[in-house]
């Protein structure tokens, strides 16, 4: 395949960036979109100039740090999976593909795609724990969950944190994210201790993050590369309203 891209190029936060073309012969289609970047890094390297930065580490789907838009979308075209899981063909010989990084004031920009998605990591700690008393472990059926629960506690568990829901809501809203966090608690048994203050805490550090408010359009759900569902955030905003008025 022979392909043409578009990349988003900025030193660091403070400079402004723009989009600057590269093209590149010969890519297998079976090689994946991060495979093709290397590609891209390894002839900028042999020319002596700057590598495009963008984050990765698992290249499974699991970890989603390579968060990235791939032609407007994010992820790119491939629906339920992450940047590392898309393959090159799902694109045709000839095609122009623009890669952006996250558009959000959470989210500022480090290096060219490589953006810094740590308010994610401050909101989790503003109420993403559970209080426990310490010793013996307790006997593993000692406190029953039923299934249905397990099920919806797992569901909402699936969240690897990438931001896609950021990109993709108008809003740059992060009640995704923050929905997921707070359901896969507030289900279990476990997370009773901190059940209301948790919703708040994390509503309000979301709000201080920068993150705008949700409209509830579900664009988030349908770029989500773990396909967390839209009623994680009925759930949040039943805890959030509890906390409230209690």
């Amino acid at each position: 395949m022979n392909i043409t891209l578009k990349v988003w190029r900025q030193k660091n936060t403070s400079t402004p960036g723009k989009l600057v073309e590269y093209k590149l012969a010969n890519i297998d289609p079976d090689m994946s979109f991060l495979e093709m970047f290397d590609i891209l890094n390894g002839e900028l390297t042999h020319k002596g100039e700057q590598i495009i930065a963008f984050d990765h580490d698992c290249r499974e789907g699991i970890c989603g740090s390579c968060a990235m838009y791939v032609n407007g979308r994010a992820h790119g075209p491939q629906t339920g999976a992450a940047v590392c899981q898309l393959y090159m063909r799902s694109f045709n010989d000839g095609d122009t593909i623009i890669v952006e990084p996250w558009r959000s004031r959470g989210f500022p920009v480090i290096k060219d795609l490589s953006t810094d998605r740590s308010a994610f990591d401050r909101i989790v700690q503003a109420g993403g724990y559970i209080s426990v008393n310490t010793g013996a472990a307790p006997e593993a059926n000692e406190i029953l969950v039923s299934h249905e629960i397990q099920e919806t506690t797992m569901d909402a568990a699936a969240c690897i944190a990438c931001g896609a829901c950021v990109a993709a809501c108008k809003n740059a809203s992060a009640m995704l994210f923050v929905s997921a966090q707070v359901s896969r608690f507030a289900l279990l048994p476990q997370g009773q201790s901190e059940r209301r203050v948790r919703a708040e805490r994390m509503v309000a550090q979301m709000d201080s993050e920068g993150f705008g408010a949700c409209s509830f359009t579900g664009a988030c759900a349908v770029e989500c590369p773990a396909s967390v569902s839209l009623e994680n955030i009925a759930r949040l905003n039943r805890e959030y309203l509890g906390a409230k008025i209690s």
